[in-house]
């Protein structure tokens, strides 16, 4: 994977003109991977990840998988705060969203996607 990151904090948006200006969902990750390549643009997997806001039900829906979305989150790694925003845009995740349910019914899911174009700079 070309950019890996440990713990991020994703906010979600689905993908409408005009922009979304609030999210559907905020997730916890223990880790977001992406690799670009010229032939299929990006692709990559976000692991063990749970909402801390919102409800992820329509990404594993009919819709949910048809539809496009937009991932945004900052790079703890960059300490600018104007230079730390990072973004996946025309995202649309594969039919593995999967999850998996603790003794509490907490969810905690894995999921792969890919995007058309991003901001990992």
């Amino acid at each position: 994977m070309d950019y890996v990151l440990r713990k991020p904090v994703l906010t979600l948006y689905r993908e409408r003109i005009p922009r979304e200006k609030e999210p559907f969902a905020v997730v916890k990750a223990l880790k977001l991977a992406v690799s670009k390549s010229e032939k299929e643009g990006y692709t990559g997997i976000i692991n063990s990840f749970f909402p801390l806001m919102g409800n992820l039900d329509c990404l594993s829906s009919v819709e949910g998988k048809e539809d496009y979305y937009v991932i945004c989150w900052f790079d703890d790694n960059v300490e600018s705060l104007n230079e730390s925003y990072r973004r996946l845009a025309g995202v649309t995740f594969s039919s593995e969203v999967q999850y998996a349910v603790d003794e509490r019914g907490k969810r905690t899911y894995e999921a792969r996607f890919k995007a058309k174009t991003g901001k990992l700079e």
